[in-house]
């Protein structure tokens, strides 16, 4: 069953952003440089991300529960919108390279919460201890990766970013 969990989850990221800007695939896939600390959160970043997708991949969704159920569901279903219109709007950036379309609008980082709302809708779907302890240790190591992308960014795009970052909130 997790398999299926899965492949909406990847189609998106990878099969739609291909489709719309190759380009755009490699610039998902970079890191920015990080600095000591960083660099430990992005490798706990990674194991929890390959521990997550595992425990996805071999999930077994139970509905014996209602409430966790459709709360995992609705959860697991905006999550794949909000990546979809991510990943839509990462494909096309503005001119100056920093992207404002779309969901950028109200998040810097919309791919991230995606992120972390499709794995807590799988974590209710399948009611999994480990999932749900898996999450937040995704989250808080993803939070330090985004500061050294948000250096990066500011390196990069200089005053333009900085603006954007004064109207545009880093997750909501």
């Amino acid at each position: 069953m997790g398999v299926f969990l899965l492949l909406p989850f990847f189609l998106l990221r990878f099969g739609l952003l291909a489709r719309l800007d190759r380009g755009a695939v490699g610039r998902a896939a970079y890191f920015a440089p990080m600095r000591r600390g960083e660099r430990a959160a992005y490798w706990v970043y990674q194991l929890s991300n390959i521990a997550i997708l595992a425990c996805i991949l071999f999930a077994k969704v139970r509905t014996d529960l209602p409430l966790l159920f459709w709360g995992g569901l609705a959860l697991y279903t905006a999550s794949l919108g909000l990546l979809a219109l991510s990943v839509i709007a990462f494909a096309a950036p503005s001119e100056d390279g920093v992207n404002r379309s779309g969901v950028y609008r109200l998040s810097r980082n919309p791919m991230y919460l995606a992120y972390f709302l499709y794995f807590l809708g799988c974590a209710l779907l399948a009611r999994s201890p480990l999932l749900a302890v898996l999450v937040p240790v995704f989250q808080i190591s993803a939070h330090w990766i985004i500061l050294a992308e948000e250096r990066w960014c500011i390196r990069r795009f200089g005053g333009a970013y900085i603006q954007y970052t004064q109207t545009v909130r880093r997750y909501l």
